[in-house]
């Protein structure tokens, strides 16, 4: 994947953001855009900390195949520990990885990158591939400008919580 690539879905992805003030339609433009201009990124989707349940993700706007966990705990998993690290996860091989929750069977690789708004990691971006080590630092910096794109947008949109 070429840099002029992710550059074109930023730019997308930034003006669809002030476009809008749903943050359901920012993220299903997100989820919409990617995997069709990146093909190894097989599943695309959110997952957003419970708003009254902190301590646990809940899932949003994807694409991909169905997934059983539409609810993680953040000490659980992949997603979990992406929140707990408040930090970029990338999983080369998710079957060597104790903390993956197995989704589809198809899946080899993932990358989970934090939603940070007012503050605090408020959900993520997760990525499955069918591909072995499908992600790179590019792709990392790529998803971190995204999910800066959402952190900005529920900032601007949404109050911060008390």
């Amino acid at each position: 994947m070429s840099e002029m690539d992710f550059t074109q879905i930023l730019i997308e992805v930034s003006a669809f953001a002030k476009s809008t003030i749903d943050l359901a339609a920012l993220q299903n433009f997100i989820v919409e855009i990617i995997p069709e201009r990146l093909p190894y990124y097989n599943w695309t989707g959110f997952y957003m900390l419970d708003p009254n349940d902190p301590d646990t993700l809940v899932l949003g706007p994807y694409r991909g195949a169905p997934t059983e966990h539409v609810r993680i705990p953040v000490t659980q998993g992949i997603c979990g520990a992406a929140v707990a690290q408040n930090s970029t996860v990338i999983i080369d091989d998710v079957h060597s990885d104790p903390r993956y929750l197995a989704c589809s069977l198809e899946t080899k690789s993932e990358i989970v990158v934090p939603i940070r708004a007012h503050g605090a990691v408020v959900g993520e971006i997760d990525i499955d591939s069918h591909d072995l080590a499908a992600f790179t630092a590019h792709d990392s910096e790529f998803l971190e400008q995204c999910a800066a794109i959402v952190g900005s947008f529920i900032e601007t949109n949404q109050p911060a919580s008390k």
